[in-house]
């Protein structure tokens, strides 16, 4: 049995959720497909996938099984690049995670740049304010804001961003400005759930931290809404100092409190790092440093 040819239609067959679906993707019979995945499962002893008449479930040892080939299957094709000399130009699918704004914003258009530079590589960029798991997701690269926990993976740091209170112009003739935290006991907010709870904020200061009670007139789960509403004039706001990076430029929201904003949050480039990583994943890392570094000294 051919291990490689093995795993390369196992991996076929768990992207496509079906057998023939597989088969028309590697051109292969359909009787030569069940045949490798069956002696592929004789051979480890274990059973990868159920079948059904409708699709294709991977089992617990499946889904580990996968991870480990296509490792193995990225490795094999890294290794005849590097051998026809090849192993600086990128290739194949690269997936990246990303915050929503935050990507959306400052990768995205990492990734139009380094598209247009490799006509052999395609990216799948994944935005979501969830954080996702690399190695069952099957993500090369992620970026992650905050303190990392241990998690054996490898992270780059390419910055820092801080949280911030603002308010519109507006609302802020209307009911005027906090000088203190405290002060905004007699202000409106609008709170974003992803970041903060909903009835208290807390503010660094040198005689630590200070949690502050704030009524929230409205509360809602994306930074782009709270920052739509503070801009409105509906009240104060707090966001990652990026996710209003906009609206401060263009003087729609002035930032409050800056003697009392928290410790940054880090900003990072988080991947697996076994052994030598693609070309694919390497330009990425180089080219988003570069353009992040830049782009978080002035977010500060």
């Amino acid at each position: 049995m051919d291990r490689i040819e093995a795993m390369t239609v196992f991996v076929a067959a768990a992207d496509e959720g079906s057998l023939s679906a597989a088969g028309r993707r590697l051109q292969m019979p359909l009787p030569s497909v069940s045949r490798k995945l069956a002696d592929l499962e004789a051979h480890l002893g274990v059973r990868l996938m159920t079948r059904s008449t409708r699709q294709l479930t991977l089992t617990d040892a499946g889904r580990d099984y996968l991870v480990a080939s296509r490792e193995i299957l990225d490795r094999v094709a890294e290794a005849e690049r590097t051998a026809i000399g090849g192993s600086m130009n990128p290739r194949g699918e690269l997936v990246i995670a990303a915050p929503l704004m935050f990507g959306r914003d400052h990768v995205l258009p990492i990734v139009m740049e380094l598209l247009s530079r490799s006509d052999d590589m395609n990216v799948r960029l994944v935005l979501s304010d969830t954080n996702a798991n690399l190695l069952e997701e099957n993500i090369d690269v992620a970026v992650r804001i905050g303190v990392l926990p241990d998690s054996g993976l490898t992270a780059r740091q390419v910055g820092e961003i801080t949280r911030v209170v603002c308010a519109s112009p507006a609302y802020l003739e209307k009911h005027g400005t906090p000088e203190t935290p405290s002060d905004l006991r007699n202000h409106e907010c609008v709170t974003f759930s992803g970041l903060s709870p909903s009835h208290a904020w807390s503010f660094s200061s040198s005689k630590g931290t200070t949690r502050v009670p704030i009524r929230s007139r409205l509360s809602v789960n994306t930074a782009d809404a709270a920052v739509a509403a503070a801009t409105s004039g509906l009240g104060l706001t707090r966001v990652l100092c990026y996710q209003a990076a906009s609206q401060f430029a263009q003087n729609s929201l002035v930032r409050l409190l800056r003697e009392y904003e928290p410790t940054p949050s880090p900003v990072n480039l988080l991947y697996a790092h076994q052994g030598r990583l693609p070309a694919k994943t390497r330009c990425f890392l180089a080219l988003a440093t570069e353009r992040l570094s830049q782009v978080l000294v002035v977010s500060k």
